[in-house]
């Protein structure tokens, strides 16, 4: 056994070092061809490439799937962090685009505010909607202006647009406004253009009905409600809304008023109209009013 190991080692050393000898000729020999600078050299180097180096995709594949698998990991790491920081400036617009919106109603609220046409006599203070204690029972604002700012309970308030509703109770830096929609209101009304006279009655509902109408054939949907004055209590002109036919063919009133988006209020400051103290003193173009109780052709 010991003289077939020794007979065993005595033929693979030499083998080994020929095999040595003859790679490290070849790879030297591949060095000096390719590094020869010769027409011919150029042409076998190119023909030993285009000949050995497309059947080595196979073995290159695993060395390329490993570096696009590095690139695109790469990628990825950017593309997080530019979605990180998009995800960022996304927030603040959104904070940007709600401040902006915000400000953009509450100037647009202010500017119809400034630019409702009402009688030049007519004089107002603006407050600030505190809280809604609206309920299935009551339909109610409060404000942030009170008896230090002069008001008085029953004065009329409104929106931009249309009439909201009118005072009923004032505290020192408060009051309280009963809207339109509260079945405790009641407000005389014009239809136009008929003319015809109606009562815009509560009934907490987001429609308040008409009733008492004169002659409700000559309404039709679609016909502007003003408030008439009837009373003393609100001044005459104010826009309430339009005429509206429910399902049940009861007319209503679709009010002018954003209900949903009340922040600032007009309180109208109205002492009521003007009365004649003695209609024997109403001077007419023909002169003083005749006495119907005088003979024919005999004036007092």
């Amino acid at each position: 056994m010991a003289k077939d190991r020794s007979s065993s080692n005595d033929f693979t050393g030499p083998l080994r070092r020929l095999l040595m000898a003859v790679l490290v000729l070849a790879l030297t020999g591949v060095f000096l061809l390719w590094r020869i600078d010769s027409p011919r050299v150029e042409r076998f180097r190119a023909q030993v490439t285009d000949r050995f180096v497309p059947n080595l995709d196979w073995a290159m594949a695993p060395v390329t799937g490993t570096i696009n698998l590095l690139r695109d990991f790469q990628s990825y790491q950017r593309l997080s962090e530019q979605n990180r920081e998009l995800r960022s400036e996304l927030r603040q617009m959104q904070a940007w685009k709600e401040a902006a919106l915000q400000l953009e109603q509450e100037n647009a609220r202010l500017l119809d505010l400034n630019n409702v046409r009402l009688d030049p006599r007519l004089t107002f203070i603006t407050g600030t909607v505190l809280a809604d204690s609206g309920s299935p029972y009551r339909q109610s604002v409060l404000l942030n202006v009170g008896a230090r700012d002069g008001l008085i309970e029953g004065w009329a308030t409104m929106d931009g647009i249309g009439l909201v509703g009118r005072i009923a109770g004032v505290g020192k830096n408060t009051a309280r406004v009963i809207l339109l929609t509260d079945a405790s209101s009641r407000i005389p009304a014009t239809i136009q253009p008929s003319g015809q006279r109606a009562m815009v009655t509560g009934d907490n509902s987001a429609a308040p009905p008409l009733d008492f109408i004169e002659n409700p054939e000559l309404v039709r949907p679609g016909d502007r409600v003003i408030s008439s004055g009837d009373g003393g209590v609100f001044p005459a002109g104010i826009l309430i809304g339009q005429v509206a036919a429910d399902p049940g063919g009861r007319l209503r009133v679709r009010l002018a008023a954003d209900y949903e988006r009340l922040e600032f209020l007009r309180v109208l400051r109205h002492h009521g109209n003007e009365k004649v103290p003695d209609t024997a003193h109403v001077i007419t173009s023909d002169g003083p009013l005749a006495d119907p109780a005088a003979p024919v052709g005999v004036t007092q």
